[in-house]
């Protein structure tokens, strides 16, 4: 089969690739090796609970993501974050401490020592320090304090990026923190320049929908239709005078003019190995240490603490299991019976990666005792399921940018062939939405360029095929 595109990885940004170029006109094949498209994002309802099993929300600050949600009909859908979340907690001392979620929370809440306060306030008199793809702890201690980077910052690293402070890269995983020290001399200063607006809470833009993050992919996989085929593993990419040959084994092969790998980074390498060894080699270049989610589901009056937040994260120092804890049912709506509650907890990635390898069972035995701890949770839950991802979020680590830069130079040196992923800007749904729409642009102006180079008459007949087909129709009848 002969098409414009072919995208390999049924993920969301392989999903959100196809999608955006099948609006441009352009014939598009999808290639999933899995029986079910999504990647990472898995929603999955249990009776009354709702399981997320990878990402649970999509950051509002993202206009991109909400524009997407609306062409694809999931406004009526939409739930925003709860009422219930009020507050932050970390863990401290052996309990969850309750910090507020204004601006000046940590000064106020007594979770840092007076010292570490202090070491806060006088941030605006650190001078600047140009340190090349510094990490995040070096940044943050030499900014802020060593107690606050590992008291604050180690565990929201744990949190968002399933990595540590020490490993990751400052320009990679907070790119806006480290540009607010360059343009402004200082972060704290940079801060108080922007507009209030009230809740200074970042958690508070985010939102899902009603059956969970998963409604995307399902949106975009609705609207490819048979362009989407899953259960198909692409063995090769072969280069070809006028584009690429993606073998598919028993499937055989689809002849394309562009190809759009949206994989693991693991996956990417071995698909490069023969097209350019140097982006194989950076992408294969990405750790990405196993995960595990235990989702479990209690009784309301069977948990005492009131789960009036997004959920907690621990520091390593306070020697827990779990990196942290997410109170999805106070998060949104429809995620657990009434006179029931849901808990996520999180184990493994940098921090502890043989944590994420044990048998269910005893993952589910530590995530219960964590929260009869700290949450007050007593008694058999009313369910319990684990998901263990071998494989996590990529790790951002120092060279990060150097890594991209190499995987870009694949799109100078071998033309038509593009890649995406959440190993580039950021593993975030909205970073991953992105990333693609930048990549379809791209592949658009590739595919553009090349008809331009063909004679008038056939440039002009295929431009009015492209004007007026219907993409998921011609795939279906080729």
């Amino acid at each position: 089969m002969t098409v414009d595109v072919g995208v390999i990885g049924g993920g969301v940004s392989g999903l959100a690739a196809a999608y955006d170029l099948t609006r441009q006109g352009y014939r598009v094949v999808v290639l999933e090796r899995q029986v079910r498209a999504g990647g990472n994002v898995v929603s999955e309802r249990i009776g009354g609970f709702l399981m997320e099993h990878g990402p649970s929300s999509v950051n509002g600050a993202s206009a991109q993501a909400a524009a997407l949600a609306r062409a694809l009909g999931l406004d009526g859908q939409r739930c925003e974050l709860g009422s219930g979340v009020r507050y932050r907690y970390l863990v401290g001392g052996g309990v969850l401490r309750r910090i507020a979620t204004h601006r000046l929370g940590f000064l106020t809440a007594g979770y840092l020592s007076p010292g570490a306060r202090l070491r806060l306030l006088a941030e605006a008199l650190v001078p600047p320090k140009d340190c090349d793809d510094e990490t995040v702890a070096g940044f943050c201690t030499r900014r802020f304090g060593a107690e606050f980077t590992n008291r604050v910052i180690d565990p929201l690293v744990g949190g968002l990026f399933a990595g540590t402070a020490n490993t990751l890269s400052m320009t990679a995983v907070f790119p806006a923190l480290a540009a607010m020290e360059r343009t402004h001399g200082s972060v704290v200063r940079a801060l108080y320049k922007r507009p209030r607006t009230g809740a200074d809470m970042p958690g508070r833009k985010l939102y899902s929908w009603r059956h969970g993050v998963a409604s995307l992919p399902w949106a975009l996989a609705a609207r490819l239709g048979p362009a989407l085929k899953t259960g198909v593993a692409v063995r090769r990419i072969r280069p070809l005078r006028d584009g690429y040959r993606i073998e598919v084994g028993a499937h055989g092969a689809f002849d394309v003019r562009a190809v759009v790998v949206a994989t693991q980074p693991h996956v990417a390498a071995a698909l490069l190995e023969n097209v350019d060894q140097g982006g194989a080699d950076a992408a294969a270049s990405f750790e990405a240490p196993p995960l595990a989610v235990v989702f479990l589901g209690y009784r309301r009056d069977r948990v005492d603490h009131p789960l009036d937040g997004l959920g907690y994260l621990s520091p390593r120092g306070e020697g827990r299991a779990l990196t942290g804890a997410q109170f999805c049912s106070t998060m949104f709506s429809h995620r657990a019976p009434g006179d029931h509650v849901a808990l996520a907890a999180y184990l493994g990635g940098a921090r502890a990666p043989d944590l994420a390898r044990l048998p269910p069972t005893d993952l589910v035995a530590l995530a219960r005792s964590e929260f009869r701890d700290l949450l007050g949770a007593r008694g058999e839950p009313a369910i319990a399921r684990v998901r263990q991802w071998p494989r996590g979020l990529p790790q951002y680590v120092p060279g990060h940018r150097r890594r991209v830069a190499a995987l870009r130079a694949v799109e100078r040196a071998r033309p038509g062939l593009f890649l995406t992923g959440n190993y580039f800007t950021g593993p975030s749904i909205a970073a991953c939405l992105a990333e693609a729409c930048s990549v379809a642009v791209r592949a658009a102006a590739f595919l553009h360029g090349s008809v331009q180079k063909l004679s008038p008459g056939a440039r002009s007949a295929r431009l009015s095929a492209m004007e007026g087909s219907d993409p998921i129709g011609a795939l279906n009848e080729g």
